[in-house]
């Protein structure tokens, strides 16, 4: 299938893409990914290995374009974490001495 990524035209295949990204240790995933195979990967990281340009030169929505119509899973921004409860400084300091000991 004919995509455009950057400005250039690439003819792009599933096949190809998965031979592309084959051996390719995935990045840690930081904002929207793409599963190829069994491997989430950045989305960034893909248009780079499939493109061959620096990811500057490509948007992360031209690659989610055409991974989505290749036909690949495109997962959103990960969840985030809760943060956990922000301690007083107060509490904090008793948490750094601990508890009292019973004798």
């Amino acid at each position: 299938m004919r995509c455009v990524i950057a400005r250039f035209p690439f003819d792009l295949t599933k096949a190809g893409v998965l031979e592309s990204m084959k051996g390719v240790k995935p990045e840690t995933v930081v904002a929207e990914s793409v599963v190829i195979g069994r491997r989430g990967y950045p989305v960034m990281q893909v248009g780079q290995v499939i493109t061959r340009q620096d990811r500057r030169d490509f948007s992360a929505g031209e690659v989610i374009r055409a991974m989505t119509q290749l036909g690949f899973v495109v997962r959103g921004l990960p969840e985030a974490v809760a943060p956990a409860a922000a301690l007083s400084p107060l509490q904090q300091a008793s948490a750094m001495l601990g508890s009292p000991v019973s004798v």
